[in-house]
């Protein structure tokens, strides 16, 4: 199979069928053999109804439905699970991702080889003030902590070889770092595209500005496991040490300096009255507590299981 198409969903019953109709047009215009995968992600409106429908009418349309909302990162692990094609494709439900860019982005996984192409929408519809500026201010910084040199990280239309999808682990709301979860798990050959970015024809967007605050919480997150993910007491336990030590000496040289006014008999203040004492003690206690961190950090990280994220209460054609 050539091509699995993930399109992860809330609330869109009214894009749907245009999209498939759109996809499938340009399916046949490149005789590609496909799946598209529809994930509802937990939608109150009849956007599951119009999944079985188009499936009904197309035996490539498959479906998945979560028994409630889990994000957007759990229906891309779930499709990522399902997917058989050669070339993955991830696009919006809701038009805003044109299905004309699919042959491009595909014949740069086929023909050029790269692992991974992400979408650039180089020319946005959405408001300058609320979305444009912000994400400028986020890809900037995503670049710069990741090393990833994309210019649109949160662009929805991606393409992938089958083997990328299959070993990265998308989880939390870690789908906007897709690119850096692949370049950690070995996969470096990341490519971009320009792409049209059109505007919104029904509905309403289903993220706010808060999407961006947890998008840099989720930079640091993923910063943190990029460098110590799987060796959390080299951070930890370095700095717990360091502050012990320097905590240590401090109430060492307290004590000394103590002694050698007693020995000499000048006048000395009592250990428990000098600031700096506390302040050495706090620092080793602080030293303990992150070293202690590292080591069950570790622990944690070799006895965890993997538990299930999200519950699915139907399928189709899967």
């Amino acid at each position: 199979m050539n091509l699995s198409i993930i399109i992860p969903l809330l609330n869109e019953q009214e894009s749907l069928p245009e999209l498939h109709s759109w996809i499938v047009k340009i399916m046949k215009e490149n005789n590609f053999s496909y799946e598209v995968i529809f994930i509802d992600d937990g939608s109150t409106d009849n956007s599951w109804k119009t999944i079985e429908q188009l499936s009904a009418e197309n035996p490539n349309v498959k479906g998945i439905r979560f028994l409630r909302n889990y994000g957007k990162s759990q229906a891309l692990h779930a499709g990522f699970a399902k997917a058989q094609g050669d070339v993955i494709i991830t696009m919006d439900a809701d038009l805003q991702d044109s299905p004309d860019e699919i042959p491009g982005l595909f014949s740069m996984i086929t023909n050029d080889n790269y692992d991974l192409v992400s979408g650039w929408k180089k020319k946005r519809y959405d408001s300058v003030v609320a979305k444009n500026l912000p994400s400028k201010l986020f890809n900037w910084a995503a670049r710069k902590t990741s090393g990833v040199k994309l210019n649109d990280f949160n662009c929805g239309l991606k393409a992938y070889k089958n083997i990328v999808v299959k070993n990265v682990e998308v989880s939390g709301e870690m789908h906007r770092y897709i690119p850096v979860l692949a370049k950690n798990a070995g996969f470096g050959n990341i490519g971009e595209k320009v792409v049209i970015h059109q505007a919104r024809k029904y509905g309403s967007t289903k993220f706010g500005m808060e999407r961006f605050i947890n998008g840099f919480l989720d930079l640091i997150t993923i910063w943190f496991i990029s460098k110590f993910g799987k060796r959390p007491m080299h951070l930890f336990g370095a700095l717990g040490v360091i502050m012990f030590f320097i905590g240590f000496l401090s109430a060492g040289y307290i004590g000394i300096m103590k002694l050698y006014k007693l020995y000499s008999h000048e006048a000395a203040i009592l250990v428990t009255n000098n600031p700096w004492f506390y302040i050495a003690l706090t620092t080793m206690i602080i030293g303990t507590q992150l070293f202690l961190a590292g080591f069950l950090g570790e622990i944690i990280l070799r006895t965890k299981n993997n538990e299930e994220r999200y519950k699915i209460s139907k399928e189709l054609n899967l």
